[in-house]
């Protein structure tokens, strides 16, 4: 809202400056308006009500900017914009401003600046009666011989009036005497010059010296005056009078001359000798000024420089010297001194209007209105006004000395935010003086700039079960624009993939861009993700722009191996068939287990982490196959349990344990003991150290049991072959444990047994096995076995 305002603001003003020259050249040659004032008025003082001779309204001089503007540095009129009054700022002295010129006129100009228009405007400043006559000289001498005849006249100093008109010295009076009346002449210039005009022939020894007052009176109401006392002194005879050589002399001096430097030389001569013929120089009328800037020698007539001259105050100075003899008889001649003006006044430069903010965007915009002025004369006089090259700005002149700054283009703040423009106004004179005024131009914000990120799209990752609420990577974005327009916030996107919960999955600092995971992830339910990130500014309108965050969820190892093969959840474990007469190698059986993480977590190997009979089996580290580590021997138990330990390669690993059972048979004709027995069994091989302690308490009875287990083995075998017969061979696949006789690691299709178990025995074993696919057969192996029916293998368990 305030960019708004601003700018509404600074299109006014461009309005007010553009219609600048064409309004101002407009009133350039109208003629002023007059007003008048009377000098030494206070402070505040009315002199006049412009509204209707500028042709507004009240309300329209605020709205439209209207103000005084003269010369100079000094304000001495102040418009009142709530009544259009034309007041005082400071007492006017007549004297001081204009001194003897008359009238006393003040120029200035009514400015209005929305849209700008000027005024020309006069204020006479009118003379009081505040300054009674003055002579400088209170006692005046006159030494007049005696032998001076009636009617003549002696010149008399005048006396001095700073007020002028009517208020001016105007007339003299002498006191009553018996010898002398006042005589007033007047002037080519309008001075009033007294004159003592002898009555009566003088007698010096009668009377050496006469004293009269002299007054002088102006023509102000009430009149004031001033007096000097007048001494004759009466004199012998003196009959010539001094003689100057020139009545006129016409000198020029440089303003900047030295003091001390000899003015002029004027001389006269006198015919007379002696006394009356000794030659003093004096000044006759000389105004103050005059003394104070000037001497003269009165013996040898040298005009000497008491003080510095300045050609803007005083061109020209009129000296009139008198000659005077011993005698009292005196000459005159007038000396014009012509100052000549030197370049010392460097141009001064008045600023109307200045702005010191802009906002970007705009075109055609004032900055600055201003005059410029030199208090010297001819080329020292004339100006040159300029600004620096290379700027967004023109310099425009106007009337009067006016000028004006425009912008030529839209500024950029954020290529530059603030311009030092140095306004140059050099004269044209030698050596040439010149005057420099810097102005501070800032440029304002526009929201103009949409926010950039810093990468189009961000890849980050995020390890799986992480904390909720865990900080794992920020977006960023800047904005060339400053301020409000700069300010950022951040938000989600509506996710690409509908189904993505986004919500519950990442959370966004909208002022910092950070991100945030909501809960911890699972790498084996979302392996990564992605979504959008938005920021936006804060100007008005906003600007915003996107990025594309990619979130890799990383695998960590929560996960231990599972084993699928052999099942280890059923009722009753796994048990392989392993044939006695298996050579080294030979393939037992293969875990098989799976890992859900991935990489090396995933990574398997397989270990035999406990065996009934160490050494006897080992496993394959890397594909988990149980093989035989050795030849199989008769004093291999027949019974064995395996611990195979799966473990991954994770950080830190986790593992899984499988149990093998394992069945030693000698060509497959062995019973095999049912599965309750040999887990009993195997319970009781598992504690290791008690079997060591049975075996030493019965050392000495072991080989009592020995010949025991080998009669019983003996019976049994003659019983079992006197019951062979009666089994039936099951269709199709068996259902129990297979064994693989080729060493792959699976019962090949190609065999098959039967198996015989023994009805009504608490403890079933089998009764013996024989291959039921003849048709692998050689032909003639086919017919032995159709000779022999009776062909069985063998081989049996223990």
């Amino acid at each position: 809202m305030e960019a708004r305002e601003g700018k509404e603001r600074f299109l006014k003003q461009r309005q007010v400056l553009i219609f600048f020259v064409l309004l101002g050249t407009a009133q350039a040659g109208s003629a002023p308006r007059r007003y008048s004032v009377a000098e030494e008025m206070e402070s505040g003082s009315f002199v006049a009500n412009l509204l209707e001779d500028l042709g507004l309204e009240v309300d329209e001089l605020a709205a439209r900017g209207a103000r005084v503007v003269s010369k100079g540095k000094k304000m001495r009129l102040h418009l009142d914009r709530q009544t259009g009054d034309l007041l005082l700022n400071e007492q006017l002295d007549r004297e001081e401003l204009c001194g003897p010129t008359e009238p006393c006129v003040l120029p200035f100009q009514v400015l209005l600046e929305n849209p700008l228009q000027f005024f020309q405007a006069e204020l006479r400043i009118r003379d009081i009666n505040d300054h009674p006559p003055v002579f400088l000289d209170k006692e005046i001498i006159l030494k007049i011989p005696e032998s001076i005849t009636p009617g003549t006249a002696f010149l008399i100093e005048c006396a001095q009036d700073l007020d002028v008109g009517s208020n001016s010295l105007q007339s003299y009076t002498v006191s009553p005497n018996s010898h002398f009346h006042l005589k007033l002449q007047n002037s080519s210039e309008g001075l009033i010059s007294p004159q003592l005009v002898l009555d009566k022939a003088l007698d010096r020894e009668e009377q050496s010296e006469i004293t009269l007052t002299l007054t002088a009176l102006d023509g102000g109401k009430p009149p004031r005056s001033g007096t000097a006392l007048v001494r004759i002194e009466v004199l012998d005879i003196n009959d010539n009078a001094p003689e100057f050589a020139r009545l006129l002399y016409e000198v020029q001096v440089l303003e900047n001359s030295p003091i001390g430097s000899q003015v002029a030389m004027v001389s006269a001569r006198d015919l007379d000798i002696g006394a009356n013929g000794e030659i003093s120089y004096v000044f006759s009328q000389a105004s103050k000024d005059i003394r104070k800037t000037f001497r003269i020698n009165a013996k040898s007539g040298e005009l000497l420089l008491t003080q510095e001259l300045d050609f803007e105050s005083i061109q020209t100075y009129t000296l009139n010297i008198q000659a005077i003899d011993g005698g009292g008889l005196s000459g005159s001649c007038v000396v014009l001194v012509h100052v000549i003006d030197l370049n010392d006044n460097p141009p001064e430069l008045t600023m109307s209007t200045l702005i010191n903010e802009i906002p970007e965007n705009l075109q055609e915009t004032v900055i600055a209105v201003f005059s410029i002025s030199d208090p010297d004369s001819g080329d020292n006089g004339r100006m040159v006004c300029s600004i620096q090259d290379h700027l967004p700005f023109f310099l425009k002149p106007s009337v009067e000395n006016f000028y004006t700054i425009v912008t030529n283009t839209a500024l950029d703040r954020e290529m530059t935010s603030e311009y030092n423009i140095t306004i140059t106004v050099t004269d044209m004179g030698t050596p040439k003086l010149k005057t420099q005024h810097n102005i501070t131009l800032r440029v304002s914000d526009v929201n103009d700039n949409a926010p950039a990120f810093t990468q189009p799209s961000y890849s980050l990752s995020l390890r799986e079960n992480n904390s909720p609420a865990l900080h794992f990577g920020s977006v960023s974005a800047t904005d060339r624009d400053a301020g409000a327009n700069a300010q950022l916030t951040y938000s989600l996107l509506p996710p690409r993939d509908p189904r993505l919960p986004l919500a519950s999955l990442v959370a966004i600092n909208a002022d910092t861009g950070q991100l945030f995971a909501l809960r911890a992830l699972d790498f084996e339910a979302l392996r990564a993700f992605e979504f959008g990130v938005g920021a936006t500014d804060r100007g008005a309108p906003a600007l915003s722009s996107q990025a594309l965050v990619r979130v890799q969820v990383l695998d960590a190892n929560d996960n231990a191996p599972s084993v699928l093969y052999p099942p280890h959840n059923g009722s009753a474990p796994c048990t392989e068939l392993v044939p006695r007469a298996a050579e080294p190698g030979y393939l037992v059986s293969k875990v098989v287990a799976v890992d859900a993480d991935s990489g090396q977590n995933a990574w398997l190997s397989f270990q035999l982490l406990r065996a009934t009979e160490p050494g006897l089996f080992g496993v394959w580290a890397h594909n988990g196959e149980v093989r035989t580590a050795r030849p199989l021997g008769e004093r291999d138990a027949a019974r064995h349990r395996l611990v195979v330990l799966v473990r991954d390669h994770g950080e830190p690993a986790l593992s899984a344990s499988v149990t093998l059972h394992v069945l030693l048979v000698d060509g497959f004709s062995q019973p095999y003991l049912p599965l309750p027995e040999a887990a009993a069994e195997q319970a009781r091989a598992d504690p290791l150290t008690v079997y060591l302690v049975v075996a030493l308490a019965a050392v000495s009875s072991l080989f009592l049991f020995s010949v025991l287990a080998l009669v019983a083995v003996r019976l049994c075998r003659r019983s079992r072959a006197a019951w062979a017969g009666g089994c039936s061979v099951p269709e199709g696949h068996l259902a129990g444990h297979l064994v693989d006789v080729s060493g792959t690691g699976t019962l090949s299709q190609s065999y098959q047994y039967e198996v015989c178990l023994m009805g009504g025995s608490g403890t079933s074993e089998f009764k013996f096995l024989k291959p039921i696919l003849p048709n692998f057969l050689a032909p003639g192996e086919e017919r032995a076995n159709e000779a022999n029916p009776s062909f069985r293998n063998s081989s049996e368990f223990s």
